[in-house]
């Protein structure tokens, strides 16, 4: 009991410090603000902000690589008669499944707030697009090596891009529509079928509903 008190102060800390700096963020510019500003607003520490973030940018863009682990560990780890779409189907199934319960609660508004900072803001565009295609990269590769002889670098890259490319579109729709977090998650979801099902896929499954 007191570890799961501990890390749901934990927890709360750290929501203080991502609310605080959203909201600076927006009101006087990404660039414009400091840790020592973000700290402050949210009532800690300095030394606390870097035990829960490296930069002030890792407010945005925390715990990416740790989490993408999981995922790249599915893919090199294929099933026994387990086709490439369907490895890339299972990988991002497992990922949403480990990433979901500890993905940080937030509001509409505060998604909202996080996407507009990270499309307008120049050097968090610059680091979204190079996770984005760093990620790609890894997932293609991971694919190829998983398969060898048998899938080819283009065809890899082409899946993943397909993939990833449904799924971050279908999310950042889903926040500029003002959905809640879970609809994110089910927008996720949904872009994973249409990806991995094929555009065909799409007017058989609005019929069906």
């Amino acid at each position: 009991m007191q570890e799961a008190r501990r890390e749901r102060k934990k927890q709360l800390t750290r929501q203080r410090i991502v609310l605080a700096a959203i909201q600076l963020f927006e009101e006087q510019g990404y660039e414009q603000t400091t840790v020592a500003q973000i700290a402050e607003a949210a009532d800690v520490d300095p030394k606390t902000f870097f035990n829960y973030f490296g930069s002030k940018d890792e407010v945005l863009f925390a715990n990416v690589d740790r989490d993408y682990d999981r995922l790249l560990e599915v893919i090199a780890n294929p099933r026994p008669g387990e086709d490439p779409g369907e490895l890339l189907r299972r990988a991002f199934q497992t990922y949403a499944a480990h990433r979901r319960p500890k993905a940080p609660s937030r509001e509409p508004e505060e998604l909202s707030a996080a996407l507009r900072l990270v499309l307008t803001t120049p050097s968090l565009q610059a680091r979204g697009l190079y996770e984005s295609l760093d990620l790609q990269q890894r997932i293609a590769e991971a694919l190829v090596k998983a398969f060898p002889g048998q899938l080819d670098p283009i065809t890899a890259a082409a899946m993943t891009g397909s993939v990833l490319g449904a799924i971050q579109h279908a999310t950042v729709t889903s926040v500029q529509l003002g959905r809640s977090q879970a609809e994110l998650w089910e927008a996720a979801a949904r872009a994973l079928d249409v990806a991995t099902h094929g555009l065909l896929s799409v007017r058989r499954q609005a019929e069906s509903r």
